[in-house]
């Protein structure tokens, strides 16, 4: 593949709802360029981007593949996402690789939850947009029924640069440019599909006129020169409607929608046409990027040219046991070649460059340099991962960072084998680097390994790669609850240890005050008030020791204890046969019998929870967070959706990720932190101790 200049390449990130044909976009689009001599489908697990295992054996895109295609004279950096929203994190990442997206809309079910959150992305990332209606080979397809309700859901932004031709049977048969007013006829040829010139039927001249005053309109908006033309009723040639609409399209305020079918190739030379003409490339649409000089700090500019220092941001890591680690990364600004020394700003290490590749799918290709723009990999760096900024060591930068969603959905993960704890924790670290929206952590309490992700699905595919990957059998069990115990009252108790054996016999008397403390971030309090020297004082470090000891584990259910105050009142001692083992061990006694007279309780961790949803769904939402226990706080308007505050117990929220998607179809989003300790309810804490005296 030959070395790309700056203004020859176009970034752009497809984005839609599962199953609207995101992927055979790019399978149709490197057929008909000649990239590929045959043309890969989903369903039987061949196309170029889908070539993991789990997509394979699935159906569905699950990481961020990068498809390049020649068209034109340019560079079409394609970057393919899944639609599954457990896969958010990999949208985000591509996003921060493209410089436009085309978001795709089955014509059949027309925009869906998926097609909300593209626009949504778009629009928080301020990314110019294109619109593909696909499928629209299918009988129930509905061209005009789907533009409705994109332009009832995203309003004047959407402009239909061409609608669907319909033979006599009603087949999808071609396609009218509402600009130009022309005609094309979809007509079989010795090299298959071809476009033919055809008139517009006189049924749907209304209808284009009608579309080519909206798109008229639409370019006057984003012109002030043709907005005073249109406001006097002036004629608007064609070169002007187009100079608008490009001006609209760079700004985010026109979103050009073409149609096809590219299961059929229907529509995707000419949704390439489309890309190469009105959509600007990344020295255009991104002239600069502000970011921070390492050296001495504050704000730097890096421009989007080739002959600029070179700086580039790593969107996406594949970590493979065999292979080893590919960083796929945009060049920012500046020139990449073959035997530079680059340097990591965020790991604080140089990298000698061996190879350089542009990759399709898994296909490395290599090249000898990558300009500012364009989209490349290098493999075998040794500290680099997703989010880091490769750039000159002479003129070092930090660029921004990719912001991931939150991952809140966790579960305990174990080997199957016993003896695998090691090899899960590297394997994890490696997958950590691919994907960066994955956590983990070890519970010291609990003594479980924790994983965090954006669903079930997100974690089921965790464990699939650890089985292909690094052959290792896990499974997921539900996060142990860390209950608390303490008292709620007052109990004065003596502890009296005494034991005669021949010799030396062990002798230790205390008496203690057992209270709550008030403070529940603290396991205990411990004063003395001891007069007389009824205790000595080489005896009271052995107490408190006692009490440590003791408050890891509760007299109710064995949960570790907290909020105690221990106030070491009277006591005894023997001359010859007190030691610190035995007040230890008097101090235990007392303690077991103390907790129990002083009214114990279970305490539960409460969470505090900020749930985002439209507000239609608003009553179910806080139905179903009363039915946990919750207590709704407030709720606070923002933009289209209500901000919802309460505080649950996080025994409740154990897939709530998938609950919440199921009562919003996929719109709510929530974060969950812990908050502090709470008694539980009569009814919880017996269930609770039964539960625990059944385990043990």
């Amino acid at each position: 593949m030959k070395t790309y200049q700056t203004g020859e390449v176009r970034n752009i990130v497809i984005l839609g709802h599962s199953g609207c044909g995101k992927t055979s976009v790019t399978e149709s689009a490197l057929f008909y360029s000649g990239a590929t001599k045959r043309f890969g489908k989903v369903g039987e697990g061949n196309t170029v981007s889908d070539y993991d295992p789990e997509e394979i054996k699935r159906g569905v895109s699950i990481q961020t593949s990068v498809i390049p295609v020649e068209w034109l004279n340019t560079k079409i950096n394609f970057i393919d996402t899944p639609g599954y929203f457990d896969f958010a994190g990999e949208v985000k990442s591509a996003m921060a690789g493209a410089d436009a997206a085309l978001i795709v809309v089955s014509a059949k079910a027309g925009p869906e939850v998926g097609t909300e959150k593209a626009w949504d992305y778009c629009e928080e990332m301020q990314m110019p947009r294109m619109i593909f209606v696909n499928q629209m080979d299918d009988e129930n397809a509905n061209f005009n029924t789907v533009l409705g309700q994109m332009r009832k859901k995203f309003g004047k932004a959407i402009a239909p640069f061409q609608i669907p031709l319909r033979d006599e049977e009603g087949r999808f048969a071609g396609f009218i440019n509402c600009i130009e007013r022309e005609a094309r006829l979809i007509q079989d040829s010795k090299v298959g599909k071809i476009l033919v010139e055809a008139e517009v039927p006189e049924i749907m001249t209304g209808e284009v006129e009608s579309l080519r005053g909206m798109l008229i309109e639409a370019a006057a908006e984003a012109d002030d020169e043709l907005l005073e033309k249109y406001f006097n009723d002036e004629e608007i040639t064609e070169e002007e409607i187009y100079r608008g609409l490009n001006a609209g399209i760079k700004d985010g305020s026109v979103a050009p929608v073409l149609c096809g079918a590219v299961t059929l190739g229907y529509g995707i030379k000419v949704l390439m046409n489309s890309i190469v003409k009105y959509v600007p490339a990344s020295n255009i649409l991104c002239p600069s990027v502000k970011c921070e000089d390492y050296q001495i700090g504050g704000e730097v500019e890096r421009r989007c040219d080739p002959d600029e220092p070179f700086a580039a941001l790593v969107f996406k890591t594949l970590a493979d046991p065999y292979v080893g680690r590919l960083n796929i990364f945009k060049v920012v600004s500046g020139t990449l070649k073959k035997d530079m020394t680059i340097f990591n700003p965020e790991k604080d290490t140089l990298e000698k460059v061996a190879h350089i590749y542009v990759v399709r799918g898994k296909e490395q290709i290599e090249v000898d340099q990558i300009q500012a723009g364009d989209i490349g990999a290098l493999s075998k760096l040794t500290n680099t991962s997703t989010g880091d900024t490769l750039c000159s060591k002479e003129f070092p930068v930090i660029l921004p960072g990719i912001t991931f969603p939150e991952a809140v959905h966790s579960m305990a993960i174990r080997p199957k084998t016993k003896g695998d704890e090691d090899k899960i924790s590297a394997a994890l670290a490696k997958l950590k680097e691919e994907d960066p929206t994955l956590k983990t952590e070890v519970n010291t309490e609990t003594k479980q390994s924790l994983v965090y992700g954006l669903g079930e699905q997100h974690l089921e595919i965790l464990l699939a790669k650890l089985r292909n990957k690094f052959k290792i059998e896990a499974e997921l069990v539900e996060p142990i609850i860390p209950y608390r115990e303490t008292i709620k009252g007052t109990a004065e108790v003596r502890g009296k240890y005494k034991k005669q054996s021949g010799g030396h016999g062990q002798y230790g008397d205390v008496l203690i005050r057992f209270e709550p403390s008030g403070d529940l971030t603290k396991p205990y309090v411990f004063e003395e008030q001891i007069f007389g020297g009824s205790v000595p004082k080489q005896y009271f470090p052995a107490v408190e020791k006692g009490i440590q000891e003791c408050v890891q584990s509760g007299v109710l259910a064995g949960y570790p204890v907290v909020g105690l105050k221990a106030t070491l009142l009277d006591g005894s001692y023997h001359p010859v046969d007190s030691s610190e083992m035995a007040f230890k061990m008097a101090t235990s006694m007392a303690f077991k019998d103390g907790m129990a007279q002083a009214k114990p309780v279970i305490l539960e961790p409460i969470g505090r929870a900020e749930v985002l949803v439209p507000e239609k769904y608003m009553g179910d939402i806080m139905g179903d967070i009363n039915k946990r226990r919750g207590r709704i706080l407030k709720m606070d308007p923002e933009g289209k959706n209500m901000r919802i505050f309460a505080e649950v117990p996080m025994s409740e929220m154990h897939k709530y990720c998938t609950d919440l998607r199921s009562m919003t179809q996929s719109r709510g989003e929530y974060s969950l932190h812990f908050e502090r300790y709470e008694e539980a309810p009569a009814d919880v804490q017996k269930t609770i101790i039964e539960k625990r005296q059944n385990e043990a």
